[in-house]
């Protein structure tokens, strides 16, 4: 209802574009109140001349402005002053008439003024959401075009140091290389994820299984399926959710590299949940299990390195360690920043 009533107000006055129309509907307002002001005037008192009259100024003004609302006002007052102040049919101005006319006067300027400066004011509060409402468009399609030229940067760097790698021939420098190149386009992508088409942050629950299912469509294995669960409760900032998405992604990558090595399926499950002031997020495979005395604190692998230096930004640990039934869970425990 209060949504109805302001865009209706913010309507006023009507017939801008015909005035006319403004002039012509006075006009008949103050033939209205004529008609009932004779219809009912033996139901009042003496006196009242102006009593009809005044609901056709005041209607007259909010709905159709301030010129209109004048003419209204001075076309009732003469109809009020001619027929029913005396000596009626005559614009004979003795004290008692002088008087009505001027307490006529008063509060139909009074009227008019109060409207009219409503009405101002009104439509420059119209004038000003127009301009915010341009304002947000204009920095929701900048923003957009941002996300995309970070996100596209960051995927074309990545993909030059992939094409570089094929004039290196050091077999170490060339890993290095595509694993760099790999890494940078996985942030792209995350980087495009990050907020919806309002300017919105995304959550890990929205961003979780897209990036999933395409870190599994990239790596060129289609018999490894994951599935993907993230609490609905979970809201972090993107300075986390960057960091919590490159450690998903770093540790499917090593699932697949060598958890899966030499196998054509496998599945990974991905949790997050929060509990005791804490988020954990463990990523589990049924691919084949760490060494007996593999330690994730001392490992010199590069994936394995990036994801401490991760948990480390996000104040938590990280961990990785054999599966009941076989294979590999990663563990990352951290707790939330305020979002």
């Amino acid at each position: 209802m209060n949504g109805y009533t302001g865009r209706l107000l913010e309507r006023l006055p009507l017939a801008r574009a015909h005035r006319w129309q403004g002039y012509s509907a006075a006009i008949l307002l103050s033939l209205i109140g004529l008609v009932t002001r004779w219809a009912l005037a033996d139901s009042f008192p003496p006196g009242f001349p102006f009593l009809t009259f005044f609901p056709a100024v005041v209607l007259s003004g909010f709905l159709f402005g301030r010129g209109p609302g004048i003419l209204s006002a001075v076309l009732c007052g003469a109809l009020a002053w001619y027929f029913f102040i005396p000596p009626e049919m005559s614009f004979a101005l003795e004290s008692g008439a002088a008087l009505a006319m001027g307490f006529y006067v008063g509060v139909v300027t009074v009227d008019l003024l109060l409207i009219d400066w409503m009405q101002r004011g009104t439509a420059q509060l119209r004038q000003e959401r127009e301009r915010c409402e341009k304002l947000a468009q204009r920095s929701h399609l900048l923003f957009s075009e941002l996300q995309h030229r970070v996100s596209n940067n960051l995927q074309m760097v990545g993909a030059v140091l992939a094409l570089q790698q094929r004039s290196v021939a050091d077999p170490a420098a060339r890993q290095a290389l595509v694993d760099a190149g790999a890494k940078l386009q996985t942030i792209g992508r995350i980087q495009r994820q990050l907020y919806d088409h309002s300017g919105d942050p995304q959550t890990l629950e929205r961003i979780l299984p897209d990036l999933v299912d395409d870190l599994l469509t990239t790596s060129g294995r289609p018999g490894v399926t994951a599935t993907v669960e993230v609490d609905s409760a979970i809201k972090l900032p993107p300075d986390s959710i960057i960091p919590v998405a490159l450690i998903v992604a770093e540790t499917i990558a090593n699932a697949v590299e060598h958890g899966f090595a030499g196998r054509e399926t496998g599945r990974i499950d991905v949790r997050m949940c929060a509990g005791a002031g804490s988020v954990t997020l463990t990523i589990a495979n049924d691919g084949a299990n760490p060494p007996a005395d593999f330690s994730a604190a001392a490992a010199t692998s590069l994936g394995l390195r990036i994801s401490r230096t991760l948990a480390d930004q996000l104040g938590g640990s990280f961990d990785l360690t054999p599966r009941d039934g076989g294979g590999a869970i990663a563990t990352l425990q951290f707790k939330p920043a305020a979002g």
